[in-house]
């Protein structure tokens, strides 16, 4: 007897989208599925509707043709900028979102500092945004993503921002807590080493008009790290490709 394999957690059905009447096509036909549990990255050069489609999959835009589905309905999303309330602790911030959820006020201040706890910055739970680095700012965010409750976290270029130290150590934590909580991930990026250190898949963006150039699929991401081999020969010919889509829009 056949097992019955889970419904994938998103959907995009020849997804395009084109902003105004007679405005530019952004994106053109994009189809692919996402796994329940998978941990894909979005990569593609500036301007080829990465940060458009993650709209879309958040239900933060609708697209002019075609379909998009997420199993478990919404989504919940990180952005660049970590958008704390500035008079407002760690804990606080992340409790502002579970009293968002409708989690009982004497059950907040317990939950929030487990997930806190879970991004490692229990700690620091009193003190406020600018007692906080970039990094813990990010993380403090993170842990408010998680608060949703909702398994689909879709993240754009959470990290851009950050050092280059900062941004490897946040890689280490972001894994853990994405095999510790079991969530299907999408990560908007265009650095090329962290799409080859963090996706299981890796989804290659042409541009004007965005399209799925190509895909990889990681089958071992135990244990990877930003300076490893593996990660090395990924983002080679992850970049080889790019250059390519890049040379090809430039004629």
């Amino acid at each position: 007897m056949t097992a019955t394999l889970p419904p994938p957690a998103i959907v995009l059905d020849g997804v395009s989208k084109r902003f105004g009447v007679n405005g530019p096509l952004v994106l053109d036909s994009v189809s692919a599925q996402i796994a329940d549990g998978e941990f894909v990255c979005l990569l593609g050069a500036s301007g080829c509707g990465k940060s458009t489609l993650l709209n879309l999959i958040a239900g933060l835009d609708q697209p002019t043709a075609g379909s998009v589905s997420v199993t478990s309905g919404r989504a919940a999303v990180m952005f660049q900028e970590s958008a704390l309330f500035p008079w407002l602790s760690a804990r606080r911030n992340v409790e502002l979102a579970l009293g968002l959820r409708g989690v009982p006020r004497a059950q907040r201040r317990a939950e929030a500092m487990e997930l806190l706890d879970l991004v490692n910055l229990a700690d620091a739970a009193d003190r406020r945004p600018h007692e906080l680095s970039g990094g813990m700012r990010q993380r403090v965010a993170l842990a408010r993503s998680l608060a949703q409750d909702r398994p689909v976290l879709l993240m754009d270029e959470p990290f851009a921002a950050l050092d280059a130290i900062t941004r490897d150590l946040l890689h280490a934590e972001l894994e853990q807590v994405w095999r510790a909580t079991g969530r299907t991930i999408v990560f908007v990026t265009h650095n090329v080493r962290e799409a080859a250190r963090l996706g299981q898949r890796v989804i290659l963006m042409s541009s004007r008009p965005g399209r799925i150039a190509r895909e990889w699929q990681v089958d071992d991401t135990n244990q990877r790290r930003i300076e490893s081999p593996e990660v090395a020969r990924l983002s080679i010919e992850i970049t080889d490709e790019l250059r390519k889509e890049i040379r090809r829009n430039a004629a």
